[in-house]
């Protein structure tokens, strides 16, 4: 038997070569040139203006008995301060027996009166702050004359650092010396000196903190330091400047004035700052050794005024201690 006749070979044939056809050929095409656009000018634009902020407004108040022969004087150099002219009047009047309150108001003041029976210094200074439309409130005795026209413009200047509880003028260091600088009194100089400070016969105090607490009513003296202390130790200051000073004087009053304004000094310092009665051995060594304000012992140790001032004081703390 044959085998099976196995298929004739094939031969592989190959399919037909193909040319590798490249794509065709594109020319690299940039993009188009673009011009750099600046961008807009701007006009600069100023900030807008804004209004200088005008000084804070004063308001004098005065305090007044029986003033007519230092009142015109006072008024006048008053309404010639730079800004006076503007500035607001008010006159607290104690019952005056002569022409005080027409006085007054010939200079455009509004005058309060106060009945004798009412008086304190501190609740008369109160009602006149109460009729103040001032932000900086000026408290000048009748009889202080600021002679210098720049005064008002200075006092308002103390102001410019919100810790400025009150401004006045002093001249004299608590040791008697010269001041010749300004002194902003902080709690620690008070403390080392507590009757040394701040005065409403020439001082201006801000309003804001006077709404916040009123001058003490129970006082015969020295509401103003008491005031200043207060505040001091809250953490503000006060100001004492020589170039605030104005002619305000009482060291040649007659004997009796002297004797009653240092009794009621005393017995205020000593309602708010306690102190034991002095006693005479104290007074004989005040008298013999405290020789502020004189440049000659003798002269200090022979003056009836500075024995009529030490007196009165004694009284005062006596008075205060009962």
């Amino acid at each position: 038997m044959s085998g099976p006749v196995p298929p004739p070979p094939l031969d592989a044939v190959p399919p037909p070569p193909l040319d590798a056809v490249p794509p065709p050929a594109l020319d690299a095409v940039p993009p188009p040139a673009l011009d750099p656009v600046p961008p807009p000018a701007l006009d600069p634009v100023p900030p807008p203006a804004l209004d200088p902020v005008p000084p804070p407004a004063l308001s004098v108040i005065l305090r007044a008995r029986d003033e007519a022969p230092g009142i015109d004087r006072c008024l006048r150099l008053l309404r010639a301060q730079a800004g006076g002219a503007e500035t607001e009047l008010i006159v607290v009047d104690h019952a005056s027996r002569d022409r005080t309150p027409a006085i007054a108001r010939a200079y455009g003041a509004e005058v309060i009166a106060i009945p004798e029976p009412d008086f304190s210094f501190g609740g008369a200074l109160n009602l006149g702050a109460e009729h103040a439309s001032g932000e900086i409130l000026v408290a000048l005795s009748a009889h202080a004359f600021a002679e210098d026209p720049g005064w008002l413009a200075r006092l308002r200047a103390a102001f410019a650092d919100p810790r400025v509880a009150c401004a006045a003028g002093e001249r004299f260091r608590p040791d008697g010396s010269v001041l010749a600088e300004r002194v902003e009194q902080d709690a620690s100089l008070l403390r080392a000196h507590p009757e040394w400070g701040y005065s409403n016969a020439a001082g201006a105090f801000r309003a804001s903190l006077w709404r916040r607490r009123p001058f003490r009513t129970d006082l015969p003296g020295c509401e103003d330091r008491e005031w200043s202390a207060h505040w001091i130790a809250q953490g503000y200051l006060c100001v004492l400047d020589p170039a605030l000073a104005v002619d305000h004087d009482h060291t040649h009053d007659p004997v009796p004035a002297i004797y009653r304004r240092a009794r009621r000094e005393a017995e205020g310092f000593a309602r708010f700052l306690p102190r034991p009665p002095q006693r005479p051995t104290e007074l004989l060594g005040e008298w013999w050794g405290d020789l502020r304000f004189y440049d000659s012992p003798l002269r200090a140790r022979l003056s009836h005024r500075r024995a009529a001032r030490l007196l009165g004081a004694y009284a005062g703390r006596r008075r205060a201690a009962r």
